[in-house]
């Protein structure tokens, strides 16, 4: 991150009241600013329902685009914003290649849809982790990020609860379907 060098816009991060990203991120837009509030979609379990909801990716966070030549001295009064960060006495820049990885992730996170659920009796294989490459059938979710998956392994059936991010749908299972 450095300080301000160029004349094209740049971005930068604004930290927020408690609890009032969404308050600034509306008013910054009334304001025709260039924002980016990083958002992922998750699962939770509210009142006994698994539901997906939308959640900050940086809580009290927003990113602004701005150049030199625009106008900062509305963010000061602008209400939910509290500063721009700064770093050795100046706003601390942000590239671009990072806000894109972000936004990448993120269109990522919300393009998953709910039907996309594994369901019980779906082949699995391992992509991670000293599992790889073997091969499970899935049993039934375990919280919000484990899985109970019965695999064949030392020619006995055996369940393992293993975190999702190291599984996927098999492949030939996808294409047979």
């Amino acid at each position: 991150m450095s300080a301000i060098s160029s004349e094209r816009p740049n971005w930068y991060l604004l930290q927020c009241k408690p609890r009032q990203d969404e308050r600034a991120h509306l008013n910054l837009l009334q304001q025709n600013y260039v924002i980016f509030h990083p958002q992922l979609v998750s699962e939770r379990v509210i009142r006994g329902k698994r539901q997906r909801v939308l959640e900050s990716l940086f809580p009290g966070y927003l990113f602004i685009q701005l150049s030199p030549d625009d106008n900062w001295a509305p963010l000061r009064s602008t209400r939910g914003i509290s500063r721009i960060v700064e770093f050795n006495h100046g706003p601390a820049t942000v590239a671009e290649h990072v806000i894109e990885h972000l936004r990448s992730r993120c269109d990522e996170s919300s393009q998953s849809s709910p039907d996309e659920a594994l369901k019980p009796g779906e082949h699995l294989q391992f992509i991670r982790g000293p599992l790889a490459p073997l091969e499970g059938v899935f049993i039934a979710p375990q919280g919000t990020d484990r899985v109970m998956i019965l695999m064949q392994f030392l020619n006995r059936e055996q369940s393992v609860c293993v975190p999702l991010n190291i599984v996927e749908r098999q492949q030939s299972a996808l294409q047979n379907q």
